[in-house]
């Protein structure tokens, strides 16, 4: 475990330089990197879309316009149930598809260039289904694969963009918008669908554009972003690692307001530029009959890397992590919640549509405030005791709603106030998901991964999510019609089966160093090899020589006061 100190001792020099010359993070850094802030907000506008396709659905599917010309999907038939699992869940199939497609586009065409082509597609996809009025049930399919496909890209490459484009002061903060986007996006659908109900009535005369105004309103940001992004820079490390080392210094030096030689552009350029040299001498090493950077092989890199994260011990452990967390996270049953929210509402004794589309309302905007606490005590609390409570309050709110539905699922008119606690149930719910497993399961599985392997068991873990992500969508109208309060039942144990997961098997990873990653995994050494290349590429870059001269320049400058002190 010798080399843990050193492994840091470059970055927090760099990172102690840096302060020095542009300040602590928080609010007053994001103030100073005011031009990155706002085209990492901009970008998130593929976030905001991503949020919003989550949830409008749940609304329109009650609608009763909606249901005339798509067939009804409130009857008892396993058909109608099965057709509704999947005008729901298709969109999460397209981005299960969209997410293996991501790496290659951000990587191929630059994360810029991949940004506007998943908008396009996305674009298209939502063009098709407003189609539907006259091609029906097929049109909203085909159309929200499609727009899933988007969606399911721009959820991997927008956080990728805004990380490549921050100054590390602001990084984290930055990526954590397209969390608040995400769940703007649905906060804002819901409402939009309770106010669109009442087009033309909300009983037989409703009219068309009840439905195909919260459909079509996602062009306006869609098409801002297309537009918009034609503008954005390109990612400086992604320019770097294509040879366009002038180009990438002069986006930094914009980006940070400064001039080219100012020495935190250097410092930050050194530092792209030996990240960059590290990942293609790990492809090198560990694939040498793909470095060659063609298409074909940047493609089939994804792949080939995601396989070889099955052949130790070490890694595969880390697999479990990453796979089974977002297993568990899907079967919570948030968005069966999020995608069905009108639905279950209405199974619970809500009086009519109407009610059910506000109490919807409500659970997007208690989400949303309960992920902010998260944001600034999940450092100091650490993963495991946030996702662990936050389980057993998920898990505890199923239980009870189960119970409740059980006793009063045939007299919800004479027991009004059970289907209102219910009710309550799934809003605390929410608010548990909102502040632990929404945010938490996404950063956990994020750093288990040595350097080398980050972007691999990333999109491993995403793929994991996406796709249970589908299935929780396909089956969940069959289980709510088919064993009712079952359906509560299974999501609550499968979530106290996720609380042991977490608090049993995985380790708690906060502020801990890649090498003592290592050491709770086994001994597979991948992160110390990484060290020794990284220390190696470091020195070859300059990095550890402009960094020698700072230290130098700071230690004289030190002794020079202490002399005159002394005096």
């Amino acid at each position: 475990m010798a080399p843990v100190a050193a492994t840091t001792g470059t970055y927090d020099v760099a990172l102690n330089r840096r302060k020095a010359l542009m300040g602590d993070s928080g609010p007053m850094a994001l103030v100073q990197n005011l031009k990155v802030f706002s085209i990492a907000c901009f970008a998130c506008i593929g976030g905001l879309l991503y949020g919003y396709n989550q949830g409008v659905f749940s609304g329109i599917l009650t609608m009763n316009n909606f249901q005339a010309h798509m067939g009804n999907y409130d009857s008892t038939n396993p058909a109608d149930q099965t057709r509704k699992g999947w005008l729901t869940s298709i969109l999460e199939l397209g981005a299960w598809v969209g997410t293996l497609l991501s790496g290659f586009l951000a990587e191929q065409y630059s994360r810029k260039i991949s940004i506007i082509i998943a908008t396009g597609v996305f674009i298209i996809g939502v063009v098709v289904q407003a189609t539907a009025v006259r091609g029906g049930h097929s049109s909203i399919l085909g159309g929200r694969f499609v727009t899933g496909m988007g969606v399911g890209s721009l959820s991997m490459i927008v956080p990728m963009y805004n990380a490549e484009c921050a100054p590390p002061e602001v990084r984290g903060s930055l990526v954590s918008l397209q969390q608040f986007a995400i769940e703007i996006g649905i906060m804002t659908s819901f409402w939009i669908d309770y106010g669109t109900n009442y087009i033309g009535g909300t009983g037989k005369t409703q009219s068309e554009a009840a439905w195909l105004v919260p459909i079509c309103l996602q062009l306006a940001p869609a098409l801002l972003l297309f537009v918009g992004m034609l503008f954005m820079p390109y990612s400086p490390r992604w320019l770097v690692h294509h040879n366009r080392e002038a180009e990438s210094r002069k986006v930094l030096a914009t980006l940070r307001g400064l001039q080219q030689d100012h020495e935190l552009v250097e410092l930050e350029f050194l530092e792209i530029k030996a990240q960059s040299t590290f990942e293609k001498r790990t492809v090198a090493d560990k694939f040498p009959h793909l470095q060659s950077p063609s298409a074909w092989n940047t493609l089939k890199l994804q792949f080939v890397a995601i396989a070889s994260l099955f052949k130790s011990m070490a890694m595969f452990r880390r697999v479990i992590v990453a796979t089974v967390t977002m297993f568990f996270q899907q079967w919570t049953g948030i968005n069966a919640i999020l995608y069905y929210a009108p639905t279950i509402f209405a199974n619970l004794g809500l009086s009519s549509n109407t009610v059910s589309l506000l109490a919807t309302g409500v659970v997007g905007i208690v989400m949303l405030l309960a992920t902010i606490p998260t944001l600034f005590y999940i450092d100091k609390l650490g993963r495991k005791p946030i996702l662990t409570i936050g389980a057993i309050g998920m898990g505890t709110c199923h239980i009870i709603i189960a119970v409740i539905v059980a006793k009063d699922q045939h007299a919800w008119a004479q027991h009004s106030a059970a289907g209102w606690a219910a009710v309550a149930m799934v809003w605390l719910f929410v608010i548990h998901f909102g502040y632990s497993w929404g945010p938490c399961a996404w950063i956990l599985v994020a750093e288990v991964w040595p350097m080398s392997n980050r972007p691999y068991g990333i999109a491993l873990g995403a793929s994991s999510n996406w796709m249970n992500n589908f299935i929780v969508g396909q089956v969940t109208p069959d289980m709510l019609t088919g064993i009712t309060y079952g359906t509560y039942i299974l999501f609550g144990l499968l979530t106290f089966m996720g609380a042991a997961f977490i608090w049993f098997y995985v380790p708690e990873t906060k502020r801990l160093t890649l090498e003592e990653m290592d050491v709770l995994f086994g001994t597979d050494t991948t992160a110390q090899q990484d060290y020794e290349r990284m220390e190696a590429v470091n020195r070859e870059v300059g990095l550890k020589s402009a960094l020698g001269e700072v230290e130098t320049i700071e230690t004289a400058e030190k002794e020079v006061f202490e002399d005159h002190q002394s005096d």
